[in-house]
C-alpha cells in the first residue's frame, strides 16, 4: 500500500491494518521528512485520543491530514505505532 500526496509517495508498506475503512501504516513506513506534528487532537470513544501530522510536499501543505494514537485504548491496541490518512491523501 502507498499513501500519496502531491504526486509523492509519503508512506509505503505491505503491512497495513484496516480499521473503519482506513489503512494504518506502520510508523517506520512513513517518510518522516514530509511530516510535522501539529497541536490538533481528537477523541474517539473506542480508540482514544488521536494526534495529528501535517504533510508538506514541495511547499504544498496538507494540514492535519495524518493521525495516530500514541496510547490507544485496549480495543484499538493493534493500531499503536501506526499512522492513517485522510483529506486528499491517496491510498492505493
Amino acid at each position: 500500500m502507498q499513501a500519496i500526496w502531491n504526486d509523492i509517495v509519503i508512506a509505503e508498506s505491505d503491512d497495513t491494518v484496516v480499521v473503519e475503512g482506513n489503512h494504518y501504516f506502520p510508523f517506520d513506513s512513513i517518510k518522516q521528512e514530509y511530516f510535522k506534528k501539529t497541536e490538533l487532537t481528537t477523541m474517539c470513544g473506542w480508540k482514544g485520543m488521536a494526534n495529528y501530522y501535517s504533510v508538506d510536499v514541495n511547499g504544498k501543505i496538507n494540514k492535519d491530514c495524518a493521525w495516530y494514537y500514541a496510547e490507544p485504548n485496549d480495543a484499538a491496541s493493534k493500531i499503536k505505532g501506526m499512522v492513517a490518512f485522510w483529506n486528499g491523501i491517496e491510498i492505493k
